[in-house]
């Protein structure tokens, strides 16, 4: 079995045995409100998440996304309250999410730094000039079309499930078919032999940086805009999250392997675990807990598998030179 079929097969299971929990001691969990709700809120993580998934997997991560989202946040909502259309509201908040992650993968190749360290200095850096320019205000009164992006629906499907099917269906294409793509699975594997064969591997990963913080700004419009006030604060966490979605869902931290469908899945997970955790009765600390939990083990998997393939490989260079190391 594919690596990436064993992942999403498991987490069909642990999500069957959590809602074989649910209903045996929270069956008012599977009320149809509350599915729904589930969905919506898994919505923007799963778009957020896709675009991690584009920068894991080359090897690099992110982890500025939660500053960007508070950036894009304030953004659309002074633009809507501007009086512009609604259509310029998505433009701003999904163009200032590019330019945002563009830079982190600007200086990252440039400069020749991992991304962790540089998205480290952006995630405090984007979040304290934030702070600076707002004075830490919240904004209020944003108009009415602007809440009705995250809380309106079509055909009685709110609107944030419409955009994260789109989102899935369009990032499949997008990694299965297209030439950039599978570049980004070939960096990830080796970096050094994609250069070799001919990919412009700092023009991929700017690239995947800045599709991520564009599909980052365009989650922000289904988040936000769910809300009557926007804090400088909105998106405090949001990193944390989204990196457990994409490395539960099957991507390994050391790049090279990820698919949506176990990504989606992964932030399917952990939407039902929060609502579950609430009827429940669990304290809500203990949600964290069980997010760094799974982490731990989805990189532990991941760590164990990679060392397999690597002495796999030693194997068959052994074998191809008859023995000799």
């Amino acid at each position: 079995m594919r690596r990436g079929n064993a992942r999403e097969l498991s987490l069909l299971v642990f999500i069957a045995v959590l809602a074989g929990i649910l209903l045996v001691f929270a069956p008012r969990f599977f009320a149809s409100k509350n599915l729904v709700d589930i969905l919506v809120n898994t919505s923007y993580l799963a778009i957020a998440a896709l675009g991690m998934l584009f920068v894991i997997l080359t090897g690099q991560i992110d982890i500025s996304v939660g500053a960007i989202l508070g950036v894009c946040s304030t953004l659309a909502a002074v633009t809507a309250k501007a009086g512009q259309p609604i259509v310029v509201v998505f433009l701003v908040s999904i163009a200032a999410g590019a330019i945002l992650g563009g830079f982190n993968g600007l200086v990252s190749t440039q400069f020749r730094i991992h991304s962790i360290i540089v998205t480290l200095g952006t995630l405090y850096a984007y979040r304290g000039a934030l702070i600076l320019v707002t004075q830490g205000a919240w904004i209020y009164n944003v108009p009415r079309s602007f809440n009705q992006i995250g809380l309106g629906d079509v055909l009685g499907i709110p609107n944030p499930i419409w955009a994260m099917a789109i989102v899935l269906v369009v990032g499949t294409v997008v990694l299965r078919y297209t030439t950039w793509g599978r570049a980004l699975y070939a960096i990830g594997s080796n970096t050094e032999a994609a250069r070799l064969a001919g990919i412009p591997v700092r023009r991929v990963l700017l690239g995947a940086f800045a599709a991520n913080g564009a599909l980052v700004g365009l989650a922000t419009m289904f988040f936000a805009t769910r809300f009557s006030a926007i804090q400088s604060t909105t998106g405090s966490g949001f990193e944390f999250v989204i990196i457990t979605a994409v490395l539960v869902g099957g991507a390994n931290i050391f790049g090279g392997t990820g698919r949506l469908l176990g990504v989606a899945m992964g932030a399917l997970l952990l939407g039902l675990a929060d609502s579950a955790f609430v009827f429940l009765k669990i304290s809500s600390y203990w949600v964290q807990a069980f997010q760094g939990f799974v982490i731990l083990v989805a990189v532990s998997l991941d760590n164990v598998s990679f060392r397999r393939r690597r002495a796999t490989a030693a194997e068959r260079n052994r074998a191809l030179t008859g023995g000799e190391a």
